[in-house]
């Protein structure tokens, strides 16, 4: 029989607010890449909504999104259960987002708009804040959004869909630990690097830096 939890994880108070979904959603994540959720625990829409100060349907629809994205599978009359993710399956993650994100980032050396290197360097300095802050899911929602404005560069949508899911699968696991040891503000500047390398048409450069963000996924398990 799985354990059901029902005690407090430590997640954030989101009552009052609107797109409850999505934020549930953003919220169950980050507390998954932050350790608070247990692989193999089933966790109840009612106990996470009361921790959360709103009511079960937002919690429901959002863990019913992160079941499509193979981060929880639903327990009939019980509740959501978080799937485990081995070492295995997290390295062969990493591997095919470095196959597939890493040259597609690369091809971007020299051709990143003007206009739209105000609105990156905003999500950098977004980053860099939560991290200062330590504050792993605002992070980890401004990290998502300045890959994904990148990857947008490219102009391909099912390139931007598929590393966009396998992000999802993977939790970031990584960043949990830099988090813990005080390095998450070493993975933000990494996204200012970047960037840098991109506009100056430095491709090698934008290369090493890429491989080594990601590695960041792989370190909490080494």
């Amino acid at each position: 029989m799985d354990a059901v939890a029902d005690a407090v994880v430590g997640l954030p108070d989101l009552g009052g607010h609107s797109s409850l979904r999505g934020q549930v959603a953003d919220a169950l994540r980050g507390a998954l890449a932050g350790g608070k959720l247990t692989p193999g625990v089933v966790y109840s829409a009612p106990a996470l909504a009361d921790e959360f100060g709103i009511s079960p349907t937002p919690v429901r629809e959002a863990m019913i999104d992160l079941v499509r994205d193979g981060l929880f599978e639903a327990v009939r009359n019980r509740g959501f259960r978080v799937v485990p993710l081995s070492d295995r399956d997290l390295a062969e993650l990493t591997e095919i987002r470095e196959l597939v994100e890493v040259p597609a980032i690369t091809r971007l050396a020299g051709n990143v708009p003007e206009a739209v290197r105000p609105s990156l360097r905003t999500l950098i300095e977004e980053a860099a804040a939560a991290a200062a802050d330590g504050d792993l899911i605002r992070f980890l929602d401004a990290d998502r959004r300045f890959h994904t404005a990148l990857l947008e560069l490219t102009g391909n949508r099912m390139l931007v869909r598929t590393v966009l899911d396998l992000r999802a699968r993977s939790r970031m696991y990584g960043l949990a630990a830099p988090a813990a040891a005080g390095d998450l503000a070493a993975s933000a500047e990494e996204h200012a690097f970047l960037l840098d390398a991109l506009v100056a048409g430095d491709a090698d450069r934008a290369q090493e830096i890429m491989t080594r963000h990601l590695e960041h996924m792989r370190r909490s398990r080494d």
